[in-house]
C-alpha cells in the first residue's frame, strides 16, 4: 500500500491505518528505537507510542514522505525515553556516546535564541552531508542518526572498527571546518 493511501486511512480514522503502517514500517521503527535504547521491551513500547502519536497527528498533518515523518517521531520518542531512563539510572546505549563524539563539531544550542538559528544549523549540516561521498554519508548517518554502535556500523559496511572510527573522525573534523566557515561558533 502506498504512503498516500495509508495517510488517507488516517484521515478516515480507520484502524487499518495502524495495521498498514505496522506492516510497511514497523521493522524500521523498531530498528530506530532499539539502536537508541538498546532494550527490546522499550523499543516495542516506542513503536506502539509512534502509532499513537501518528493517530493523533494525522490529521491535521498530511506527511509526505510518511516514513520520514514517522521515523522522526520514533527517534524523538526513543531519545525522550532514553533521557527518562537515564534520569532513573537505567540507560545509556549509544546515544550518549554519539553525542560526546559530536560535541566538538556541533554547537550545543545553549546560545541559540531562536528557531531560525536552529534551522540555519540544520541546513548547513544537510548541505555538508550532501557533499560527502555516499559511503561516508551513510556511515555518518548510521552512527549519528540511528545511533548504531561502531561495531554494528563496521559489520554493515564490511569494514574494521578502526576504519569506521577513522572515517567518522575525519568526517567530524570536516563538519567542524564546514560549520566554522558557515559562521557557527563552536
Amino acid at each position: 500500500m502506498t504512503d498516500g493511501k495509508i495517510v488517507e486511512l488516517y484521515w478516515e480514522r480507520s484502524e487499518e491505518a495502524i495495521k498498514e503502517t505496522d506492516k510497511q514500517y514497523g521493522r524500521y521503527f523498531h530498528y530506530i528505537a532499539k539502536e537508541i535504547l538498546q532494550d527490546e521491551e522499550d523499543a516495542k513500547e516506542i513503536v506502539n507510542d509512534t502509532y499513537l502519536k501518528a493517530w493523533n497527528s494525522i490529521p491535521p498533518a498530511r506527511p509526505n514522505p510518511l516514513k520520514a515523518f514517522l521515523g522522526r517521531i520514533t527517534r524523538q520518542l526513543a531519545i525522550n525515553r532514553l533521557e527518562q531512563n537515564k534520569a532513573q539510572k537505567r540507560g545509556g546505549g549509544q546515544y550518549l556516546l554519539a553525542l560526546d563524539e559530536l560535541a566538538e563539531c556541533i554547537p550545543d544550542g545553549s546560545g541559540s535564541k531562536d528557531l531560525a538559528s536552529d534551522i540555519d544549523l540544520t541546513d548547513a549540516i544537510n548541505r555538508f552531508l550532501r557533499g560527502l561521498p555516499i559511503e561516508q554519508r551513510r556511515i555518518f548517518i548510521r552512527r549519528y542518526w540511528y545511533m548504531s554502535s561502531i561495531t554494528d556500523v563496521a559489520v554493515s559496511f564490511g569494514m574494521s572498527e578502526s576504519k569506521v572510527t577513522s572515517i567518522l573522525f575525519r568526517v567530524r573534523n570536516k563538519l567542524k571546518d564546514h560549520l566554522t566557515k558557515e559562521g557557527f561558533d563552536l
